[in-house]
């Protein structure tokens, strides 16, 4: 399998063109994007499909977590997330799937109330579950996977 480095979505990779093809895969690093907390990129793109990483509730600035309320740090998620699809020339109209983890579901119509304003029209896929904890001691992490 290929793996080439690609930033911006418009960059040429070092070895020519890139031909789409289900065996190759670029690693997304947004410049923009706070720095991941563990050995995982931001994102991988596969043929016309975007892959998105987890995100936490990280200050892209200082890379510290976003305290606060849940709301609080659903925006910064989502937030995140949107740097990583513009990067992409995407955005949250290209999400197909996503995957919402969070230490209370007690609340998620807060949560929900925040993801509402951010998924306009044609919601994606969803799913919601609640875990026992997050990195960085997060309240939310956010997946999500795109369509070119």
């Amino acid at each position: 399998m290929n793996k080439v480095v690609v930033t911006p979505a418009n960059a040429t990779p070092p070895n020519g063109p890139y031909i789409q093809s289900c065996m190759n895969k670029i690693i997304i690093k947004p410049a923009k994007a706070a720095a991941p907390v563990g050995p995982y990129s931001h994102a991988v793109r596969v043929g016309d499909m975007l892959f998105c990483s987890g995100q936490i509730p990280l200050d892209p600035a200082t890379g510290a977590l976003v305290t606060g309320d849940i709301r609080a740090q659903t925006e910064r998620v989502l937030e995140n997330i949107r740097l990583i699809l513009e990067d992409q020339q995407l955005s949250f109209a290209n999400v197909v799937k996503s995957t919402v983890f969070m230490t209370n579901l007690g609340d998620f119509a807060a949560m929900n109330e925040v993801y509402a304003r951010h998924f306009i029209g044609g919601h994606p896929a969803r799913s919601t579950v609640q875990v026992a904890a997050l990195p960085k001691g997060a309240n939310v992490e956010i997946e999500v996977v795109a369509h070119y």
